[in-house]
């Protein structure tokens, strides 16, 4: 554009460099000025105390609201009621995730075997395969922000972009096709990347870890074994519509939310990092936290999320107070969460955006960007007119 003098390139796949001597421009992939230690340090001392009391607690109160829900919606029975049953039930479901998810890292309590029966009963409960899923989100949390390594959500690199067909693509990239894209990821991971949650010899395992995946996979076909005998007890329509829809429901949750703890940050794009340029420090910070309005009590603080990824020990009731501590050493590294309404509908905005720019990143450089593919919406409105 006339008149607009161009800012310099930083050579990193087309992405302009930030100016640092303006603090009103900030460069995310910069090197921190401040080691992990010292946001340790910030964090107070209780709040890595793990209290199995309190957490089941939580179990309790959410199993009550899912049976309590269930029970009105059966006993009023009714088109008025069902969309609500709906909608709460499956955020009820996504609750009980957060708590297994919390199992997984050994934040619900510092017993190892309480933390494992816990997880598989709530995670079964919902069809997830426990410790297919425990071993594989640890991997998310090890290497996050690295292109290659990382579990969650990952970038799409250009050359595996271009290689899937254009039905892919679309169901990939236009909501809300991603949002349902959970059951699918454990049965086959994401695109580049091969191996099954549910498959004990899968690239995500390690030999030693079989006899676990095997036991959370039994677990699962166990859950699916009564979901099938309650139809033929119940009828399937009823089965649909106490258990399947809300189902779905959580899987919508568990996308969304997981997918916008990676992308969608309003102010800039984030960095993804290769080889030298990437450390777990530097991959944590680019996670983003969220505000959930009325939610945030519901699934259990899990919008907090920076702090949850760099210290994943620590429970969720203390995120919130751990994450004041450590922003004083966080700095600009910390993005503050827009807040929300009672309801996140603002959060839909960003995942569509997301969905809509961020495509695929370039096949090489150690700090990368998400790019967009302008050619992938013009095909799919062509294939509409």
């Amino acid at each position: 554009m006339e008149g607009v003098e161009a800012k310099p390139m930083n050579g990193v796949n087309g992405i302009h460099n930030l100016n640092k001597e303006d603090d009103a421009d900030f460069d995310p992939s910069a090197l921190p000025p401040f080691k992990i230690a010292e946001i340790r340090a910030a964090i107070p001392k209780h709040c890595w105390v793990k209290n199995p009391w309190r957490s089941l607690s939580y179990v309790c109160r959410d199993i009550i609201v899912i049976f309590a829900m269930a029970a009105a919606a059966i006993y009023f029975n009714n088109w008025y009621v069902w969309p609500l049953y709906w909608a709460s039930q499956g955020t009820m479901f996504w609750a009980l995730f957060v708590l297994g998810h919390d199992c997984g890292h050994g934040s619900f309590s510092d017993s190892r075997v309480l933390n494992n029966v816990v997880g598989h009963f709530l995670h079964s409960a919902i069809l997830v395969p426990y410790n297919g899923w425990r071993i594989s989100h640890r991997t998310h949390h090890q290497n996050h922000g690295h292109v290659e390594n990382d579990e969650s959500w990952v970038p799409l690199t250009e050359k595996v972009y271009t290689s899937l067909d254009e039905s892919t693509r679309k169901f990939r990239f236009r909501v809300p096709y991603p949002i349902f894209a959970y059951p699918f990821y454990l049965w086959t991971r994401s695109p580049g990347k091969q191996g099954s949650h549910f498959n004990p010899y899968s690239d995500l395992f390690a030999p030693n870890e079989r006899n676990d995946v095997i036991t959370s996979t039994v677990c699962w076909t166990v859950m699916l074994v009564f979901i099938v005998c309650m139809s033929f007890i119940v009828g399937p329509v009823q089965v649909l519509k106490i258990y399947g829809v809300p189902y779905w429901i959580f899987v919508m949750w568990l996308d969304m939310v997981t997918y916008l703890h990676h992308h969608g940050y309003d102010e800039h794009k984030l960095p993804w990092y290769r080889g030298k340029e990437w450390s777990y420090l530097r991959g944590g910070l680019t996670t983003v936290d969220r505000d959930y309005g009325l939610i945030n009590n519901i699934h259990h603080d899990i919008g907090t999320h920076v702090i949850h990824h760099l210290f994943p020990q620590i429970p969720h009731y203390h995120l919130v107070e751990a994450t004041k501590s450590a922003k004083h050493v966080l700095g600009k590294y910390y993005r503050e969460p827009k807040k929300s309404g009672p309801f996140p509908f603002h959060l839909i905005n960003n995942l569509v955006a997301s969905m809509s720019n961020d495509h695929y990143v370039s096949d090489t450089g150690d700090i990368v960007y998400y790019q967009t593919d302008p050619k992938l919406y013009k095909s799919l409105k062509n294939k509409l007119i």
